[in-house]
């Protein structure tokens, strides 16, 4: 159940969504690896300090003799891991043109430890270059965030002609798991109809859930804590449980039909 969160238009809810549905995932007795492959590392800072970190997602492609086990941090969440990014990720880009196995690192890695977890979600920098290739070449399942605003869809067609490519030659397996509709303004008729939009473009692709609006949610990672144990009463918390329900029903469904059909 490797899970890609990938979206290259910034500020969509991608790094909010990866933290929460992790912790929620956890939470549901899940054994749980969020993997942070942007620069940005909010990811990683949303639960350990980052001067703590010696290496981590950086050293996944680049040190291929260095045991996987000794890049996974834990958080304080329990069943819930981490391998954490630093800036020095910035750098890996330049590294892996040109590299015959460029595009394979992620997937080859993550083979030597995907068994010990459940769930493995892989948090995505906001652009399509070889890192986010790398994240839809190792997954089984990629979950898009896309905001409620006007410009809602803009882009979401090079993501997608991207995931054709992925699915021709490297993954066929690779899978459209959903489309998380975020930061819904639910008082707004302009966010009630790009909302109404997306579901009309992906149908039942899309989760029945929405993210909406929530100040909890913005001052979790000043805690260093997902919004489920920061505040598991808020609306926050309470919408990321509901899509942690949708998400493992929706893998363990495709898990299932995938071992049927292979016997």
């Amino acid at each position: 159940m490797i899970v890609a969160i990938a979206n290259q238009k910034g500020g969509v809810g991608k790094t909010t969504t990866a933290i929460n549905l992790a912790a929620a995932a956890a939470q549901r007795k899940k054994r749980v690896l969020l993997i942070d492959l942007d620069p940005q590392s909010n990811s990683s800072m949303s639960f350990i300090d980052p001067m703590q970190v010696t290496a981590g997602s950086y050293e996944l492609f680049t040190q291929p003799d260095k045991p996987v086990a000794e890049l996974v941090y834990k958080t304080g969440i329990e069943s819930l891991d981490l391998i954490p990014a630093r800036i020095n990720l910035a750098k890996l880009e330049a590294k892996l043109i040109g590299d015959f196995d460029a595009a394979f690192r992620l997937r080859d890695r993550l083979k030597d430890i995907e068994s010990a977890y459940d769930l493995v979600l892989i948090d995505t920098p906001p652009t399509l270059g070889m890192i986010t290739v790398n994240a839809l070449v190792a997954a089984k399942y990629v979950l898009i965030p896309i905001q409620s605003s006007y410009f809602a869809l803009e882009g979401t067609d090079d993501l997608l002609e991207t995931i054709e490519k992925i699915r021709s030659r490297p993954n066929p397996d690779l899978e459209l798991l959903g489309v998380l509709v975020t930061l819904v303004d639910k008082r707004t008729a302009l966010s009630r109809d790009v909302e109404s939009h997306i579901r009309n473009v992906f149908g039942d692709k899309t989760f029945k859930t929405v993210i909406t609006r929530s100040v909890r949610l913005e001052e979790a990672p000043a805690h260093k804590l997902p919004v489920t144990s920061y505040a598991p009463r808020s609306s926050g918390a309470v919408e990321y449980e509901e899509l942690a329900k949708e998400v493992l029903k929706r893998v363990e469904k495709r898990t299932t039909g995938r071992r049927a059909n292979a016997a």
